[in-house]
């Protein structure tokens, strides 16, 4: 068994060592970033602000990890990211709630903000800090506002998405990124700059 276990940890190691891949920026952010750079408070999303009245535990300041991005830590971000995306069914919050926006957790449906609340409760309960686990609010490449979790690491920031079954480097999306959850409040928010990252070299294995 443990050998078996070795062989599937050094298979994720591989995996993330080889299978990010570059691609190419958005204008206004072309700058080697790993980390994204915020600049200015931002008001929070009002299904947050719903959220966090409803589940007041999940909202409170948490210190942040000095998170190495180890091939264990990356299989558990996979399991959790894959996990969440092939239980949960994407549906509008129309059409499961029948109002234009609602914040929750959910059980077999749901829509992006739900996708990106489970796997931060998901990734919260193996251990990890909220503070490296922020919502973040982008723009997809049709303009659409859309929601993913920025996962801060030693390599950079990862982003996990029910759009893309692919972990991947924040610069290696094709979002417009706008704004996202503070790392020391929670209940806080802020701009994110436009400066994305280029190609990044994994130094974890």
């Amino acid at each position: 068994m443990k050998r078996i276990m070795g062989i599937v940890v050094a298979l994720a190691a591989m995996t993330f060592a080889t299978g990010i891949q570059a691609s190419t920026g958005t204008p206004g952010q072309t700058s080697a970033k790993p980390a994204m750079m915020e600049f200015a408070k931002a008001r929070p999303p009002v299904g947050y602000v719903q959220f966090c009245s409803e589940f007041p535990e999940d909202c409170r300041a948490e210190l942040p990890q000095q998170i190495t991005l180890t091939a264990e830590r990356w299989a558990e971000l996979n399991d959790v990211n894959d996990t969440v995306n092939l239980t949960i069914q994407p549906v509008t919050d129309m059409d499961l709630y029948g109002v234009e926006e609602r914040w929750t957790y959910p059980v077999s449906e749901g829509d992006c903000e739900d996708y990106v609340l489970l796997k931060r409760r998901m990734l919260m309960d193996r251990g990890w800090s909220a503070a490296n686990l922020l919502i973040t609010v982008v723009r997809d490449e049709r303009g659409d506002g859309h929601a993913v979790l920025t996962v801060r690491t030693d390599q950079g920031d990862l982003i996990l998405d029910n759009q893309v079954s692919q972990i991947r480097f924040w610069s290696q999306t094709q979002y417009l990124f706008e704004k996202r959850q503070s790392a020391s409040n929670p209940t806080a928010w802020v701009w994110l700059r436009g400066d994305r990252g280029g190609p990044q070299i994994v130094s974890a294995f």
